[in-house]
């Protein structure tokens, strides 16, 4: 699966996923871009799932999108605590359906 980290993830957090196509917004040319402008931009370039702590962006109108979102509860944004939920990312990875949006705490 092609998945694209939002930028206020660390860049080595795309390293949890070795059997995906996981980039950052900086290095897919996103950064900067918001939300809904994001949304569009990662169908465009071809990703199946973002990757996020930003909670406003599954107001998005997700099901209208062909790209999923995957909010993550964590107590910082820190590699360390992010790493603790890639085991329940890469599970929901396997399921998850365009448009949808799951919460992984």
């Amino acid at each position: 699966m092609k998945i694209l980290l939002d930028e206020c993830l660390p860049l080595d957090f795309r390293l949890s996923f070795p059997g995906h196509e996981a980039h950052t917004a900086e290095w897919a040319g996103l950064k900067s871009k918001k939300n809904g402008e994001l949304l569009r931009a990662a169908e465009l370039a071809g990703y199946e799932a973002l990757l996020t702590v930003d909670h406003g962006i599954s107001h998005q109108s997700p099901a209208d999108r062909r790209i999923a979102i995957i909010l993550l509860h964590s107590p910082t944004n820190q590699l360390e605590h992010l790493q603790r939920l890639a085991s329940a990312i890469e599970r929901r990875l396997k399921t998850i359906q365009p448009g949808e949006v799951a919460i992984i705490s």
